[in-house]
């Protein structure tokens, strides 16, 4: 697949760009605010779209935006567009913090996600999307890792004493109930 696209712009829509790289133009789907401030020369990273009568690829600045973009096509239901107008509507950081404290306001605003689908996003994503407390960095969890977090929490403990603990785990502890005996070890030091 085509993990990025490096070239010059030449021609600008709403929601894409045709990308000249090589002699052949790609159209690559993207944020409204990513069109509009596309330099002549831009670097793109891409998720392509495979379907059976096409395929599309999608272009993003950063890789924290490809990434929150494959967390919300994991959502059943949430395709390629639909993903792209979510992050048409928010920055990384506003989604990141409204699935964290289940704000769905941000994602409602978009066609097609009703309350339900919003709730579902926030349901799937949650235990997925951590944010450091006090800094914008975001860390994307393995599903174990969202499990101990959640274990630890119903113990008492809060997301960001269950993150720290994580961090400081040697990665050759495998298995949700290992993590947690280990990162229950290290908060009752």
């Amino acid at each position: 697949m085509i993990s990025y696209l490096k070239g010059k712009v030449i021609k600008t829509a709403e929601k894409s760009l045709v990308v000249d790289i090589g002699n052949i133009g790609y159209k690559v789907h993207v944020t409204p605010e990513t069109a509009s401030t596309a330099p002549e020369n831009i670097t793109l990273w891409t998720y392509t779209a495979v379907r059976e009568n096409a395929i599309d690829i999608y272009g993003f600045k950063s890789t924290s935006e490809l990434e929150i973009f494959e967390l919300l096509i994991s959502v059943s239901g949430i395709g390629p567009k639909t993903a792209l107008g979510i992050l048409s509507l928010a920055s990384v950081e506003a989604l990141q913090n409204a699935i964290i404290s289940g704000e769905t306001s941000h994602l409602t605003k978009v066609s097609g996600i009703g309350k339900k689908n919003a709730e579902k996003i926030v349901l799937e994503l949650k235990g997925k999307v951590l944010t450091h407390e006090g800094s914008k960095e975001r860390i994307a969890l393995e599903a174990k890792d969202a499990d101990v977090v959640e274990a630890l929490k119903a113990l008492g403990y809060s997301p960001g004493d269950a993150r720290d603990a994580l961090k400081e785990i040697p990665k050759e502890i495998t298995g949700t109930n290992s993590r947690i005996k280990e990162a229950l070890k290290l908060l009752g030091k």
